[in-house]
């Protein structure tokens, strides 16, 4: 009988560290993220939640250690181009419509899905027209997550997902999460702790400034 052999892990850290102006912002860290998991990442202001998940998105380059994606080293760069990332900022054109602006992002990620679908799911239907600068914070959130949609990379990494959300928000990113993680896919979010954890198999990570 052949055992099949386990499927590599989408994210592996070993001895990750940043520091900045010579002061350790975090690390040494050791951790990774299986297939169909989800892994939270909590800790208060300043203890570098954003700054990981940054240097995990390619954005910085870490002090020392090792990032492996689906058991590949990977380069400042290349992680960023396997991975979902949401940050703070919602990342579209305040000057372009909800619709054009994701028009923007599938023609990016080479996705083909119905735009108008898309929007629906994440609670924009009606505001296809609406700039993104007349949209509220929360409903800038919203068009933030419908990128996630479009986006064909198993990897998500979400930094504090539930901020500006009602509770309708909540339950929408628990939603996609769960559905993500139940497709195989894995999830790295951060958060202040003021949230439940999404319904999926979940690990925790504490930082501490």
């Amino acid at each position: 009988m052949t055992v099949p052999a386990p499927a590599p892990s989408l994210l592996e850290c070993r001895g990750l560290e940043f520091a900045r102006n010579n002061e350790r912002i975090f690390g040494p860290l050791d951790f990774h993220l299986l297939p169909g998991m989800a892994l939270q990442v909590l800790g208060g202001n300043g203890a570098g939640k954003t700054t990981l998940l940054r240097v995990l998105a390619g954005l910085l380059a870490a002090t020392a250690g090792e990032v492996r994606a689906e058991g590949m080293a990977v380069d400042q760069g290349h992680l960023l181009r396997g991975s979902a990332f949401l940050g703070h900022l919602p990342g579209h054109k305040a000057d372009l419509s909800a619709l054009e602006n994701l028009q923007f992002s599938a023609s990016l990620l080479g996705s083909d899905r119905p735009l108008d679908a898309v929007l629906s799911r994440v609670g924009l239907a009606g505001y296809e027209d609406s700039l993104a600068r007349r949209l509220s914070a929360g409903q800038n959130k919203r068009l933030a997550l419908a990128r996630l949609l479009l986006s064909p990379a198993r990897l998500w990494l979400l930094d504090e997902p539930y901020a500006n959300l009602d509770l309708g928000g909540i339950a929408l990113v628990n939603e996609l999460i769960a559905a993500h993680v139940e497709n195989g896919g894995g999830v790295l979010l951060t958060t202040h702790g003021a949230y439940a954890a999404p319904p999926v198999p979940i690990r925790t990570l504490e930082l501490r400034p």
